[in-house]
C-alpha cells in the first residue's frame, strides 16, 4: 500500500481524535436513558443511581487542568493514547458491573480517563492542522461534540430497549480498538516539555474545580443555601443545616483563589517556582476572552438538553427512545454546519462563524420556545426548532475553541488546552444548574397556583406540586391515570410547558450575552507554520 502522505496521515489521524471525542461526550447523555433499568437488573436505590450519573462528570471536571500540564510534559498523543486504553478497560468494568458500588466505581475511573482524552485531543489538533485546514478540523470536532451529546439518549434508549443496558458501556471497545489503531497509524509524536508537577497546586485545582462542579451539579438536588435532602456516602450522612452543594461551593472558591493567586506569583518573571498553570497565557487577548466567552455560551448552550427530554416524555408522551430521536436533528444539524463551514471559511472568520452559530442557536431556541407554548406540537415543528439550533451548535462550538487557541504558543498547547476545556465544562454545568433549577422552580409554583386555582388547598396543592417536581415528572402518567387527579396532570403538564418555554428564552438570552462577549475578542489571529514533517514524510516527499 502507498506510503500516505503528510497531509493524509494528518487527516486519517483527526478520525480518531474525532471518535476519542464522541466515546467521552456520548457516555455524559447515555447513562441518564439506562439509569431505569439500571435499577431494576442490580437492584440500586437513588443515591447510588444518582452518583452512577455524577461522578462521572465530577472527577471529569476536577482534573482537566492537570491534564493540560502533563500533556505539554509527556506529549498530547500518549496522553490521548493512554486515556482511549483507560476509557476502554473502565468501560468494560462499567459493562460488567455485578453491583452498584463497582459501577460508581467505573464512572469515576470512566472521567478520570475523559479528563485525558478532551484537552489532548485540542492540543492535537492546534498542533497538526494550519490555515484553512485548521477551522476545517475545528469544525469536524465541534460537530462530532454537538452530534455525539443529542445522539447518547438513542443509542442508550435503544440498546436498554433492545439489548441490555450493559451494551450501553461495551460498546466503548470495539470503537476504542478503532480509535487506538488509528492513533497508533497516524498520529505522529508530539513535542515533549521539560518540567515538574507541583503537587500542592496540582491539588488545590482538583479540590477546587471538583467541588466547584460537584456545587453546581448537586445544588438543584440538596439546595443552594439550606439543606433540603439528607447527602449520603458510605459512612456519612449529612441532613441538617447548610447545604452541602453550598458548602461546596464556598470552600471551591477558597481554593481557586489561593490556586490562582499562587499562579499569579509564579508566572511573575524571576519566579523561583514553574507555575502549574501559567497565567501569562491571559495577557493574549483572544485567550483570555475567548474563555470568558466560551464559559457565556456554556451557560446556554446545553442546559436545555437536560429538560426538553423530560418534557418530550411527560407532557407529550413520547417515549424515551422517541425522545432521543427527538433530539437527532440537532446531530444532523451539526453535521450540516460542518459541511458548510468548509467552503465559507474563504470568505468568514472563525469569529464570524461563532457569532453566525450563535445567533441561529438563539432563533431555534426562541423557536423551541414557541412551540412549547403548544401541547399539541408537531413533531415536526419541535425537530425544525433544534435542528437550527443544532447548526449554530455546530458553527459555534468548534471554531470559538479555534478562536481561543489561535494564538497561543505552541509549546503551550496543552495546559491551554487543558485551561479552555475547564472553562468549557464549567460553563456547561452552571448552565444545566441554572436551566434545570429554572425548570423545575418554575413546574413547581406554577403548578401549585393552577391548583389553588382550581379550588386545592394550599397543603394539597403544594403536596402534589411536590410529587410531580421530586419525581422530574414522572408522577404526572399515574395521576392521569385516576379520574380523581386527572385534572393535576392536566395542570402539571401545562406548568412543565411553561416551564421549558421560559427555559429556552433563558437559554436564548445567556447566548445573546455570549454574542456580546464575542466583540471583546479580536479578529486577527497568527497563522502557525505548518507541523514540521517527519523524517518518513521528507522522505516521501523527496520520491515524489
Amino acid at each position: 500500500m502507498a506510503r500516505l502522505s503528510a497531509n493524509a496521515r494528518r487527516w486519517m489521524g483527526l478520525i480518531a481524535i474525532a471518535l476519542g471525542v464522541a466515546l467521552i461526550v456520548v457516555d455524559t447523555t447515555i447513562v441518564n436513558v439506562i439509569t431505569p433499568s439500571v435499577i431494576e437488573d442490580i437492584d440500586i436505590d437513588s443515591t447510588q443511581a444518582q452518583w452512577i450519573q455524577e461522578s462521572y462528570a465530577i472527577i471529569f471536571a476536577a482534573l482537566l487542568l492537570l491534564v493540560g500540564r502533563v500533556s505539554d510534559m509527556l506529549g498530547a498523543r500518549a496522553v490521548f493514547t493512554w486515556g482511549v486504553i483507560c476509557f476502554g478497560l473502565t468501560s468494560l468494568l462499567a459493562g460488567l458491573a455485578p453491583s452498584g458500588e463497582i459501577l460508581i466505581l467505573a464512572r469515576f475511573l470512566q472521567g478520570m480517563a475523559a479528563a485525558l482524552i478532551l484537552p489532548t485531543s485540542l492540543a492535537l489538533l492546534n498542533r497538526m492542522f494550519t490555515g484553512k485546514a485548521r477551522g476545517q478540523a475545528f469544525a469536524i470536532w465541534g460537530s462530532t461534540i454537538g452530534a455525539a451529546t443529542a445522539l447518547g439518549p438513542v443509542i442508550g434508549g435503544w440498546l436498554s430497549e433492545h439489548w441490555s443496558w450493559r451494551w450501553a458501556f461495551g460498546i466503548n471497545i470495539p470503537v476504542t480498538l478503532l480509535i487506538l489503531v488509528l492513533a497508533a497509524l497516524f498520529l505522529v509524536p508530539t513535542p515533549r516539555k521539560p518540567g515538574r508537577i507541583d503537587v500542592l497546586s496540582a491539588v488545590l485545582s482538583i479540590l477546587g474545580l471538583g467541588l466547584l462542579a460537584f456545587g453546581l451539579i448537586e445544588g438543584r438536588i440538596y439546595g443552594w443555601f439550606l439543606s433540603e435532602k439528607a447527602f449520603e456516602l458510605p459512612g456519612l450522612t449529612w441532613d441538617s443545616g447548610l447545604s452541602p452543594a453550598f458548602v461546596a461551593l464556598v470552600l471551591s472558591a477558597l481554593l481557586l483563589a489561593v490556586f490562582v493567586w499562587s499562579q499569579i506569583l509564579a508566572s511573575r518573571p524571576g519566579s523561583r517556582r514553574e507555575p502549574f498553570m501559567n497565567t501569562n497565557l491571559f495577557s493574549i487577548a483572544s485567550f483570555r476572552n475567548g474563555n470568558v466567552a466560551t464559559t457565556i455560551i456554556g451557560l446556554g448552550e446545553y442546559g436545555i438538553i437536560a429538560v426538553l427530554p423530560l418534557w418530550l416524555v411527560f407532557t407529550m408522551d413520547y417515549t424515551a427512545l422517541q425522545a432521543g430521536l427527538a433530539l437527532v436533528p440537532i446531530a444532523i444539524g451539526s453535521f450540516v454546519a460542518s459541511g458548510i463551514s468548509f467552503p465559507l471559511m474563504a470568505r468568514v472568520s472563525p469569529l464570524g462563524m461563532v457569532r453566525m452559530g450563535l445567533v441561529l442557536e438563539v432563533l431555534g431556541l426562541l423557536g423551541l420556545g414557541g412551540v412549547a407554548a403548544f401541547t399539541d406540537a408537531a413533531w415536526w415543528q419541535i425537530s425544525l426548532a433544534v435542528f437550527f439550533y443544532g447548526i449554530g451548535v455546530g458553527f459555534a462550538t468548534s471554531q470559538v475553541t479555534n478562536v481561543v487557541l489561535a494564538d497561543v504558543p505552541e509549546d503551550e498547547d496543552g495546559q491551554s488546552s487543558g485551561i479552555q476545556s475547564t472553562f468549557r465544562q464549567l460553563g456547561s454545568a452552571l448552565g444545566i444548574a441554572t436551566l434545570t433549577t429554572v425548570f423545575f422552580s418554575t413546574l413547581s409554583s406554577n403548578l401549585r397556583d393552577r391548583l389553588v386555582d382550581a379550588g386545592l388547598s394550599a397543603d394539597q396543592a403544594e403536596r402534589f406540586g411536590d410529587a410531580v417536581t421530586d419525581s422530574a415528572g414522572a408522577a404526572i402518567e399515574p395521576l392521569g391515570a385516576n379520574p380523581d387527579t386527572a385534572f393535576v396532570a392536566d395542570a402539571a403538564r401545562d406548568a412543565m410547558t411553561h416551564g421549558l418555554a421560559l427555559g429556552s428564552y433563558l437559554a436564548a438570552g445567556f447566548l445573546v450575552l455570549g454574542v456580546i462577549a464575542t466583540a471583546l475578542i479580536p479578529n486577527t489571529q497568527k497563522v502557525r507554520s505548518a507541523p514540521a514533517e517527519t523524517a518518513e514524510d521528507a522522505e516521501t516527499a523527496s520520491r515524489r
